[in-house]
């Protein structure tokens, strides 16, 4: 399957929390979005891998995702090196999407960055025909494959976004997606340890977040990335 978009996100919930609007708008016009959580999340305070394991495939109904993948790599341990390099281009090969999102450049935790820095070698490396690759169970050699464009979504820190996208229309869908994480976020009734994420305050923000880019670019929500390199248009009339 080839998917225009392909999210990538350190552990389940990240995606969510930084593209979710983004990537219900395009579902909604007919994109085929996929999403690859790198980790399963098992070193978080609350709930278990197997819980969120559940939490993830309820959010991935809620946005309309074509597909869903767990890579499995270590939380909290994971590293960008040649391993873990190869099997995200099998994934990137597999799915040959144009557009990458992927984690924070910078962020509190520690596998944002990394997360960010590992799927952005792996986009420019996935193109360079003399590094093969098969997946599991698979006779073929997949063909070399780089993805036009490597977005950075924005996490805890707020980092000045390079561009923004108007997601009007789609935080209601971000928030019943997030909140499918049922585990992870604000539960008056639970008896699970407070993180800085499970607070109301934290859902709020996510809110604010998106009306306060919106506000800046005159629309009511949007959701902010950072880029790689320059970001161009075909014309004018593409900017709002």
């Amino acid at each position: 399957m080839k998917l225009d978009i392909l999210v990538f996100g350190a552990h389940p919930d990240d995606a969510e929390l930084g593209a979710g609007g983004t990537i219900a708008k395009e579902v909604s016009k007919g994109k085929k979005v996929g999403i690859v959580d790198l980790t399963r999340g098992e070193l978080g305070t609350r709930g278990t891998a197997e819980i969120r394991d559940q939490e993830a495939a309820n959010s991935a109904k809620i946005l309309g995702l074509a597909v869903r993948e767990n890579m499995e790599f270590a939380d909290g341990f994971f590293t960008n090196d040649k391993d873990h390099q190869m099997e995200l281009i099998k994934i990137i090969r597999k799915y040959r999407p144009e557009t990458v999102l992927c984690n924070a450049i910078d962020d509190r935790h520690i596998d944002h960055g990394k997360g960010s820095k590992l799927v952005s070698d792996a986009c420019f490396l996935s193109g360079l025909v003399k590094i093969d690759t098969k997946m599991d169970g698979d006779d073929a050699w997949q063909d070399p494959w780089r993805p036009k464009k490597v977005y950075h979504y924005i996490q805890w820190k707020n980092l000045e976004p390079d561009f923004v996208v108007d997601v009007s229309g789609f935080v209601e869908k971000k928030v019943e997606a997030i909140k499918a994480y049922t585990s992870q976020f604000y539960d008056p009734n639970s008896d699970e340890p407070e993180t800085p994420i499970s607070s109301k305050n934290f859902i709020d923000s996510v809110i604010y977040r998106a009306r306060d880019l919106g506000r800046i670019v005159g629309v009511e929500y949007a959701e902010g990335f950072t880029v790689e390199r320059f970001v161009a248009v075909d014309c004018l009339d593409n900017l709002i």
